[in-house]
């Protein structure tokens, strides 16, 4: 990858691992400095020593994306140790599939409360950052009805509705943002690598709808993501894009 984002400051809120871990990497590979934050210290720390090792600002906090707090505590100490703020990721996700009280409680607080809450706490920072631009990780859950997904998949569709509305709210400001919806992605340690041992029967169903005869990677969301904070992508903002190897076609 060129250095197009060097001198470039970027957040990825859930950072360690599988999707969030490929865009703060696919970011440092193009010259940017990185703050990454999750729960897990050990990831987090493992993840920003290979950020480092690329020559770029390397920062990590560890963080509950779940807690208001912790959040712009994070933000605030990223902007710091960053020297500012161009690009949000907020990739998160609580996983909250269940049509329980538990399923909608994590759901909401970690998919759909963590964006808006880092989103307020970077705004200060995007305001005087280089062509900033926020980046939502939905998912195709969020685009149609699941029986299978319920509270994750109405989640992600808030994620989806929110991202035209901070869009639209934003946009005079100077500051673009959209949205990812990946399909579904595999990758060492994920849902869908536990789900081939725990459960063939779904996955082998989630293979078989989709076209191209496999499952995404994290590496082809992150490319998705460098596309849309670039100046490439300056003239694209409250727009939704399902990266999902055509698996929506089939539904």
């Amino acid at each position: 990858m060129s250095q197009e984002f060097k001198g470039r400051r970027v957040l990825v809120a859930g950072g360690s691992r599988g999707i969030g871990r490929a865009i703060a990497m696919a970011f440092a590979q193009g010259g940017a400095s990185v703050s990454i934050c999750a729960r897990g210290a050990e990831a987090l720390e493992a993840t920003r020593k290979e950020i480092a090792q690329l020559g770029v600002t390397a920062h990590s906090a560890v963080c509950d994306l779940g807690h208001e707090g912790e959040i712009d505590a994070w933000v605030n100490a990223a902007a710091a140790a960053l020297g500012g703020i161009d690009v949000l990721v907020n990739n998160a996700s609580a996983f909250g599939a269940a049509d329980t009280v538990a399923g909608w409680e994590s759901s909401l607080n970690v998919d759909v409360q963590a964006v808006v809450r880092a989103s307020r706490s970077a705004q200060p920072h995007l305001l005087k950052g280089q062509s900033p631009s926020i980046i939502n990780i939905s998912s195709i859950s969020g685009l149609r009805p699941s029986t299978r997904t319920a509270a994750y998949g109405a989640a992600k569709a808030a994620v989806i509705h929110y991202t035209g509305s901070q869009a639209a709210m934003w946009a005079r400001q100077g500051i673009r943002v959209n949205c990812i919806a990946p399909g579904s992605i595999e990758f060492p340690g994920g849902v869908w690598a536990e789900r081939k041992v725990s459960n063939p029967a779904l996955y082998q169903g989630i293979l078989a709808s989709i076209p191209f005869g496999r499952l995404g990677s994290a590496e082809e969301i992150a490319e998705v993501a460098t596309f849309l904070a670039s100046d490439r992508a300056r003239w694209v903002t409250g727009q939704t894009i399902a990266v999902d190897g055509g698996q929506m076609l089939g539904a």
